[in-house]
């Protein structure tokens, strides 16, 4: 009788996380793929930008990094909020202004426009990746944390394979439409859609399994069940605070998302380097080293949740990740050697990034936890600001972007080494169907 009933609860576990992964993960999904296609689409807009407003390199990659300065300063307010009013509410107004904002580039006409407007695209973006990562946490249990933020930051490659042929096909068809070059009509089309997204997650999403009218009494009951790890620890605000591996946890963070905007905002213009003129060769070519991070995500999130292990797999990711940045950088010219490597150093540092994330997750628990992710998040920011900017300022300086690369391909390795250094406390983490069938047998 205990077997059949198990094999119920098996069964009942199955649907409701097929039910909940249908529900939830593709809306935000398609919300943060959107919202990393309105980070990076500056770096494919440069590609015309740059000589209709006459900036050099260093006013670009200034604006390209001015973002995340608006995105720290508000981050934590935002996460802190975010219990009090809700996911839904808070989804739906970051959306909206990011994507009212974002449109509004097509307005950008000199650098201070252009700072201006990248500044309160941070400002109104803030919060949405942590809190997203904390709302998950209502949802899902330890065992499927990894897999599940793979599956979500999937938007950022996404963004790269769909942004790259997209933005630039924008570009070109409608250069000269209405005389407004295509670089102003990419940035209007790739912004209008998030303010749809902003309404509609009003309707989609529900703030908590409690307050989910799609869930029965006994689906709720087996999420609660998931989530009751009994050694999980409890944290309020203040405990964060004066954490010192929460502090190791986002000097680690910083040091990835120096890899990841390296990236992000340079791929375009080192495809260019490499011989590649024509702005939809380079929209397509860009997106092979995205496809490559799509597929290793997947793999090492699946894999990093079976072992149970995290800090290794985001570690030695980031340094195979370094290694190949800086073997693309050496191949500058040759387009074949250097895709092969920029896509191996993509899908590593986004593995090393995405894996990362599980960490402070498992680790923050109680009232808090909003709050020290933001917290890590908003130290770690500071990377998507240093890493453009040092990189621009340095190919205006020397006339090549090797230099900054090369610091890059440091600070990224610094991150993987840092990460290996934090160590937590045993937590152990009870699979908790396992434990929900113990109980009921």
């Amino acid at each position: 009788m205990s077997v059949v009933k198990k094999d119920m609860t098996k069964s009942n576990a199955h649907t409701l996380h097929s039910k909940l992964d249908w529900r939830i993960l593709p809306f935000l999904l398609i919300c943060y793929t959107l919202a990393n296609l309105d980070k990076i689409n500056v770096g494919f807009a440069k590609l015309q930008m740059q000589s209709d407003l006459h900036f050099s390199d260093a006013v670009y990659g200034l604006g390209a990094g001015i973002f995340f300065l608006g995105y720290v300063l508000f981050e934590i307010p935002s996460n802190l909020l975010m219990p009090r009013i809700g996911a839904r509410k808070t989804i739906s107004r970051v959306m909206i202004l990011w994507g009212l904002v974002s449109a509004s580039m097509m307005f950008v006409h000199n650098s201070t426009s252009f700072y201006v407007t990248r500044f309160l695209l941070g400002v109104f973006e803030a919060g949405f990746a942590p809190g997203m990562i904390f709302y998950l946490g209502y949802w899902y249990g330890p065992k499927r944390m990894a897999q599940v933020i793979a599956i979500v930051m999937l938007a950022g490659p996404i963004a790269g394979i769909v942004g790259g042929p997209a933005s630039t096909w924008l570009m070109t068809r409608f250069n000269g439409s209405g005389g407004l070059p295509g670089w102003q009509w990419m940035f209007l089309a790739e912004g209008l859609p998030c303010v749809i997204l902003g309404f509609l997650s009003l309707v989609v999403l529900s703030d908590r399994p409690a307050e989910a009218k799609w869930l029965n009494a006994e689906e709720r009951a087996l999420i609660e069940a998931e989530l009751s790890v009994p050694s999980q620890r409890h944290h309020v605000f203040s405990q964060v605070v004066r954490d010192p591996r929460i502090y190791l946890m986002a000097i680690s963070y910083f040091c990835l998302i120096c890899g990841i905007f390296t990236v992000s905002f340079w791929l375009p213009a080192i495809i260019k380097l490499d011989g590649v003129t024509d702005t939809m060769e380079i929209g397509f070519y860009s997106m092979i080293p995205y496809i490559a991070a799509a597929i290793a995500m997947f793999l090492i999130g699946r894999r990093s949740d079976r072992l149970g292990e995290r800090r290794y797999h985001s570690a030695v990711a980031a340094v195979i990740g370094a290694l190949a940045l800086a073997a693309a950088t050496y191949s500058t010219g040759h387009l074949a050697l250097s895709l092969i490597f920029m896509s191996i150093a993509t899908a590593m540092i986004w593995c090393a990034y995405t894996v990362f994330w599980a960490i402070p997750s498992e680790y923050l628990k109680g009232s808090a936890a909003a709050g020290g992710i933001a917290l890590i998040n908003t130290i770690g920011s500071f990377g998507g600001f240093f890493s453009p900017t040092i990189i621009g300022w340095a190919h205006t300086a020397t006339g090549t972007i090797d230099a900054g690369l090369y610091v890059m391909v440091g600070i990224t390795a610094l991150g993987a080494i840092l990460l290996v250094a934090n160590k937590f406390p045993h937590v152990r983490n009870t699979p908790p169907l396992r434990s929900a069938l113990s109980s009921e047998g």
